[in-house]
Formats: C-alpha cells, sequence, structure tokens
C-alpha cells in the first residue's frame, strides 16, 4: 500500500551505468526531477540534456549537499570507499543502496562475493555516516526489466524495498512510484539478502520474473 505523499525531497542518483540511466530515466518520465552525478562530469550533462529539463547535472559534492535522498547506483565493491570519502556530505542523508555483490564467474555467469548468509545492504548499514539512514531498493530487477517494465499496465509491476527505520517508507514509495512500479516493503534490512541477486526476490534469484502486488503478496 502506498503511503501518505510527503514533502517531495531531491534526488541525486551517484553513478550513470546501466541501473543509474534507467532509474534516472524511469524518475524523469514520472515528472520526478533529479540531479545526476557522475565520476566523469561529461557523463552527467550527456544525460542531463538527454532527459530534459527534469535532470541537473552536478559534481558529486554538489549533488549530495543539494539532495535530500542519494541512490548509489555504483559497484558494490566501491560503496565501502564512497561512504568514507563523503561521510560528512552524506551525514543526515537517506541513502538508497540498489546494489549486488556479484563478479562474473569463469562461465559466463555470477558468482557471490561476500558470504553466503550475507547481504550488501546490512554491510552497508554498518558503514553508513551520523544520523544517515539506508533503504534497500531499486536493485531487485535488472536493468533491461527496469526499463521495460517500468508503467506496466493494467496492473503496475512490483518493486521490493527494505528500510531500517521506518520514518522513511514514504519517501521510498514516493520514489518507486515516481519510478513507474508498485512499492511493497519486505520489512528491515535483515531481510535485504532476499533482495539482492540470487535472493527469493530477485529477478535473477527464485523468483525470476517481474511480478504484480497479487503475485508479490504470495512471495513476501
Amino acid at each position: 500500500m502506498i503511503m501518505t505523499k510527503t514533502t517531495e525531497a531531491k534526488v541525486a542518483i551517484i553513478g550513470l551505468g546501466n541501473i543509474g540511466r534507467v532509474v534516472a530515466t524511469n524518475l524523469t518520465n514520472g515528472n520526478r526531477a533529479v540531479i545526476l552525478a557522475a565520476r566523469d562530469f561529461s557523463n552527467a550533462q550527456s544525460l542531463a540534456q538527454e532527459l530534459g529539463d527534469l535532470a541537473q547535472p552536478m559534481e558529486i559534492e554538489a549533488a549530495l549537499h543539494e539532495a535530500d535522498i542519494i541512490i548509489l547506483a555504483i559497484w558494490f565493491d566501491s560503496i565501502q570507499s564512497f561512504l568514507k570519502q563523503y561521510a560528512t556530505q552524506l551525514a543526515g542523508k537517506i541513502i538508497v543502496d540498489p546494489s549486488n555483490p556479484i563478479a562474473p564467474d569463469e562461465k559466463g555467469g555470477f558468482i557471490k562475493t561476500i558470504g553466503a548468509a550475507e547481504s550488501a545492504g546490512q554491510l552497508n548499514a554498518a558503514l553508513i555516516p551520523k544520523n544517515a539512514k539506508l533503504a534497500k531498493a531499486f536493485g531487485t530487477l535488472g536493468a533491461a526489466s527496469l526499463a521495460n517494465a517500468s508503467g506496466q499496465k493494467p496492473e503496475l509491476a512490483v518493486l521490493f524495498y527494505a528500510t531500517g527505520d521506518r520514518s522513511i517508507d514514504g519517501q521510498i514509495e514516493e520514489l518507486i512510484v515516481d519510478a513507474g512500479f508498485e512499492p511493497v516493503r519486505v520489512g528491515n534490512l535483515d531481510q535485504s539478502i532476499r533482495l539482492e541477486v540470487f535472493g527469493d526476490l530477485h529477478e535473477f534469484g527464485a523468483l525470476g520474473k517481474t511480478v504484480t502486488l497479487a503475485e508479490a503478496t504470495k512471495k513476501v
């Protein structure tokens, strides 16, 4: 169930690879303004030009200062150093973590790069700066499905999320709705392993596909 609308928070997407680009596109298609930032500022500029007036390119530090919600669309292996480098700028922010702790194997597939019982969400939550709050979201579908299923009809596809602080649920749900999906909370961050690759609620795990709310209710 979508929570009551709150004052719209400013959103910055850090990292403009496959996931970051799709999330930015989906949000602007949903009439949600975004700040775009990447190590190479020209990538943010070119994507902003492509997306139009709702997308604003900024250098990373400026984006972190300006935004209320930070979507870290960067590789899992880079997040730890990012959180340390920008700890001051991230204090008090809502951090959205779509990361998956995986790497290519020698057989054309992927392997998990952390312990079988560990999750990126919990590991990253332990590293966030003072007063910051973390949500695990936007990582349960691959980039292609995240693009193709946005705004699907007649029933929206679901994006699952987990939070360690219920006070941010409304803002995370708004973000998911604006991106063209139905939000479904699965619990606290101890459930984030279910939302990552190989988890039971991930497209590349037991879930196996996009699902509607009726289908998701049976799985959660």
